[in-house]
């Protein structure tokens, strides 16, 4: 374990545009976790896993599973694609890969981690195995790994790759993970994930298990741009939130102290959940892989117009659209699941 920041040592996350050597994420296959929907959720993953590694261009999938039966089980639900997959016998608490794995950097002398520590989302969900994910994962790899003694997740901070984090209010600053002052928030963020200037936003989605994380609700596509959503139903709950989203946005610039364009595509508007309350859907919360672009569809009217406005923002790649309603119920979709390690 190194004793010195990242940025101290010259490290930084890239932009997750940028080239990725793997994509790391995990078969769901814990009823305690999913209940009901565990079986729904498998299907689910099995499609996205399928698009995915059905890309020869794209990076290697890497599927974190328990043990050999469960590769086997997921390997049949996956099928013919899952030979392009990698599968790593490691034992998970649940999928999400982008709050429990360590987020992968580069530097002068290639690559490195940083762990956040892990408490369950502010205590909400504590599973077996979460909290160690990160530093198993780092010690694969046997490159500098450092921790960062602030509690967060990789869902709520979103990187530029030229200094710029984009991060929210009720998830960085709540009492239910941290208690320093902004001041101390910020030089954490910096120290960890080598950026220079953080854009604060204030809040999430309505019902948002992670209190707020932004890969729901804004995310860099290129250099000084950034896409949020916006509200086209009248029933929306969140059309008050996307418009204080996309306000704050238009108003901040970069590290560069350039302007952020900011780019709207269609929400969701309102997904009701298998207990009737609205859940928290979301295009943002897309994974950028190196040839296809993975977006989450909920069988809403908007999921083609999001996914076609998605392939105007991403020229040369593939966008993708796959079904994540069983998904959501666990909490979250493909971003939240997935965490890249760079090239």
């Amino acid at each position: 374990m190194s004793q010195h920041s990242p940025r101290a040592d010259g490290y930084y996350q890239p932009a997750e545009w940028e080239a990725h050597r793997a994509c790391y994420t995990a078969w769901p296959a814990h009823e305690f976790a999913w209940g009901p929907h565990l079986r729904a959720a498998q299907r689910e993953f099995a499609a996205f896993a399928s698009a995915f590694a059905s890309d020869p261009q794209q990076e290697t999938l890497q599927v974190l599973v328990d043990d050999a039966a469960a590769e086997t089980q997921a390997r049949a639900a996956i099928g013919e694609h899952a030979a392009r997959i990698r599968f790593v016998h490691m034992p998970t608490g649940d999928v999400w890969l982008r709050d429990t794995a360590p987020v992968f950097l580069r530097g002068p002398k290639g690559g490195a981690s940083v762990r956040f520590r892990f408490n369950g989302w502010g205590g909400k969900y504590l599973y077996p195995n979460d909290a160690e994910l990160s530093e198993r994962i780092a010690a694969v790899h046997g490159w500098p790994a450092y921790q960062c003694a602030l509690i967060a997740e990789g869902g709520a901070l979103e990187v530029d790759g030229l200094g710029t984090c984009l991060t929210t209010r009720s998830c960085l600053q709540n009492p239910n993970r941290s208690t320093p002052s902004l001041r101390e928030v910020e030089q954490l963020v910096k120290d960890s994930l080598g950026v220079t200037h953080l854009v604060w936003l204030d809040e999430g989605l309505l019902n948002d298990h992670t209190d707020g994380h932004i890969d729901n609700i804004a995310r860099f596509v290129s250099p000084g741009v950034v896409v949020c959503m916006q509200a086209h139903d009248h029933d929306d709950p969140n059309r008050a939130t996307l418009e204080a989203i996309a306000d704050k946005l238009g108003s901040a610039s970069d590290a560069r102290g350039q302007r952020l364009r900011v780019v709207r595509i269609p929400s969701p508007g309102r997904v009701h959940g298998a207990d009737g309350n609205a859940v928290p859907a979301s295009y943002m919360n897309f994974y950028i892989g190196n040839h296809t672009l993975l977006v989450p569809g909920f069988g809403t009217a908007w999921d083609e117009p999001a996914r076609q406005a998605l392939q105007q923002l991403f020229p040369s790649r593939k966008v993708v659209m796959c079904g994540a309603r069983a998904t959501l119920e666990g909490g979250g979709t493909f971003h939240c699941m997935t965490q890249q390690e760079p090239a």
